[in-house]
């Protein structure tokens, strides 16, 4: 590398990296996914606290795994550099690969539906119907979805310091407005749920609890997952992190615990209010959100706040998840596994200016695959698995390290024992091995319109693009004549 190149700045403080990890994590997961579910499995019915309880135990054990790995090697791309030092560049590569796939698939699903139908309903609480009416056409949806990417692009292109003061403000902003729904489980219950439904002259429809099955308690479990896997924003931003070897296992640790203790309490306020019977029906016809289902019993001053906390929350998704999906691009062509070029840093802000724009370019095209595909939920579940397998990989990779390069290992400050490691690495492995089976299984058993409607084929085409990529560029340096195993025997320049 040469030495005049300006490299990215260790600016990032504890809270602005566990904010990064906080505001991926929180966004559609906590004001869809809980109630959409009824909708994607069937039959879960009253279990859906369970099923969240079940799939944060493997993201618990994921976490642990990302902590001891990120104290180990604290550089950008952090996925992409734990699997290609413990594992083999290979799958690295494509496993991150997918990863990114995945994060900006979810940006601009994130975008798609924050201006229909979150920011279309604060119009309509405020009898905006102009602004609400243009907000439903396709037209303004898509030209909105797009402005909101590139003005994240734009903050996290001009440094951290803009970023932290973005990012910051809105996370305390979205957890005191999702305090509400929280507060409203305890002044609400469904007795109050059902005199406003019937004031309205609508009723619950009867149905009956099934017992829920393996094999749906599993798939609805692998979907909540999903919820908790923005921690691994934390771990891209590696190169950037102040005193590393403490703050990024510390940070991954607040944003699993907050962001799990939140999901449970809002979900549970919302179903201590909601009788599940109505949110599954409502889920049959149309995506429901908190916001709306809260509409029956709060005044509409209320239902505003609410809906303006999950806006808030959307929007927060979109400048963690552009760091993390720049700094593994970046990480890439560090390594010269990805045009080089990709690793330019602005010399003024110190940011990967390049990967930030191919990040925002990728995302765009997610919008508009959004907007022809009418459902969202496909990029929910290319994300589930793209992060299923990497998750997988980071827990393999925490038993391989101290065999493949003990020399990196032994700079691990977080989870030394090997005990310790042997647990994470086994439990984490086996259980996201099982989830990830029943996720797959289920996608391929879904009817859907056409073949690429499955997020499992989607997937396989991505991962058969970065092999391509992988093997051009990895020929290249052989032909450079590059000694592959001494470059990915050491850690990518700090």
């Amino acid at each position: 590398m040469d030495g005049a190149k300006p490299l990215l700045s260790r600016e990032m403080g504890l809270l602005a990296l566990a904010a990064t990890g906080i505001c991926s994590m929180l966004g559609a997961a906590i004001n869809i996914i809980p109630f959409t579910i009824q909708r994607n499995v069937p039959g879960i019915g009253p279990n859906v606290l369970l099923a969240f309880a079940i799939g944060a135990i493997p993201a618990v054990f994921a976490g642990l795994a990302y902590a001891h790995l990120a104290s180990a090697m604290p550089r950008a791309g952090g996925s992409y550099v734990y699997a290609s030092r413990a594992l083999h560049p290979y799958l690295g590569f494509v496993a991150s690969f997918s990863q990114w796939f995945g994060i900006c698939v979810a940006i601009g699903v994130v975008s798609y539906v924050l201006p229909n139908p979150f920011l279309r309903d604060i119009a309509d609480a405020l009898s905006m119907d102009g602004l609400a009416a243009a907000l439903s056409t396709g037209s303004v949806r898509l030209i909105a979805a797009l402005f909101f990417v590139w003005v994240f692009v734009a903050v996290n292109l001009r440094g951290l310091k803009l970023y932290t003061r973005t990012l910051v403000p809105l996370m305390f902003l979205m957890f005191a407005l999702g305090g509400v729904v929280i507060a409203s489980g305890l002044l609400f219950d469904q007795a109050d749920f059902l005199a406003a439904l019937a004031a309205r002259g609508e009723s619950v429809p009867a149905t009956d609890a099934a017992p829920p099955t393996l094999g749906s308690m599993l798939a609805a479990s692998a979907i909540l997952f999903a919820s908790f896997i923005g921690f691994d924003s934390i771990a891209q931003a590696g190169g950037e992190a102040r005193n590393p070897g403490r703050n990024m296992p510390l940070a991954i640790g607040i944003a699993i615990v907050s962001v799990g203790a939140f999901y449970m309490l809002f979900t549970a306020s919302v179903y201590h209010i909601v009788p599940w019977e109505f949110v599954a029906a409502q889920a049959m016809n149309q995506d429901v959100a908190a916001p709306g289902l809260l509409g029956y019993v709060l005044t509409p001053g209320w239902t505003v706040a609410i809906v303006c906390g999950a806006a808030i929350a959307l929007i927060n998704d979109l400048p963690a998840m552009l760091l993390a999906t720049s700094r593994l691009m970046f990480a890439w062509a560090e390594d010269r596994v990805f045009p080089k070029r990709i690793a330019n840093v602005n010399q003024r802000w110190r940011t990967p200016h390049v990967a930030l724009a191919a990040s925002g370019l990728m995302a765009s095209g997610s919008i508009f695959g959004s907007h022809l595909a009418g459902d969202f939920f496909l990029g929910v579940d290319v994300l589930a698995t793209a992060l299923m397998v990497n998750f997988l990989l980071m827990c393999v990779s925490v038993m391989t390290l101290p065999n493949r390069n003990p020399g990196i290992a032994e700079q691990a400050v977080f989870l030394r024992g090997r005990p310790g490691q042997l647990v994470v690495g086994i439990c984490g492995s086996g259980l996201l091995a099982v989830f990830l089976v029943s996720h797959v299984a289920k996608d391929l058993r879904a009817d859907v319109p056409a073949w690429y409607f499955h997020s499992t084929v989607l997937w396989i085409g991505v991962m058969a693009v970065a092999s391509a990529i992988f093997v051009y560029h990895w020929k290249k340096l052989r032909r450079l004549g590059v000694d592959l195993e001494a470059q990915f025997a050491e850690l990518p320049p700090d």
